[in-house]
């Protein structure tokens, strides 16, 4: 499944990741979290800088990335996100990424 994503929803999706799960599961998550994570090159080019309590990017950072997820990378965001859904603790940062992942 190919996604695009921008700044906000990859650290987003890097907020409500498992911390556990079995040996496969952490595997899977560990991708994950490296495949949605900032390379060194985009944190240069989105010019992000993170100060106390806030990170900043340029106009670069709110464009999409296009990226590839396979189903069971897809299965983990979708139940994490529908969970927090179930519990009514979705935010606004996740309301994109949950039409795009569970609609």
């Amino acid at each position: 499944m190919k996604v695009g994503l921008n700044v906000i929803e990859r650290g987003t999706i890097l907020s409500i990741l498992p911390k556990e799960g079995n040996f496969i599961t952490l595997r899977l998550i560990r991708d994950l979290a490296s495949k949605v994570g900032l390379s060194a090159q985009e944190i240069t080019d989105f010019e992000i800088v993170t100060t106390e309590n806030r990170t900043t990017w340029n106009m670069k950072g709110a464009a999409p990335t296009e990226l590839e997820f396979v189903e069971s990378e897809v299965d983990i965001i979708k139940k994490q996100l529908k969970d927090l859904n179930e519990k009514q603790k979705l935010t606004s940062e996740m309301f994109t990424l949950y039409e795009k992942f569970c609609q």
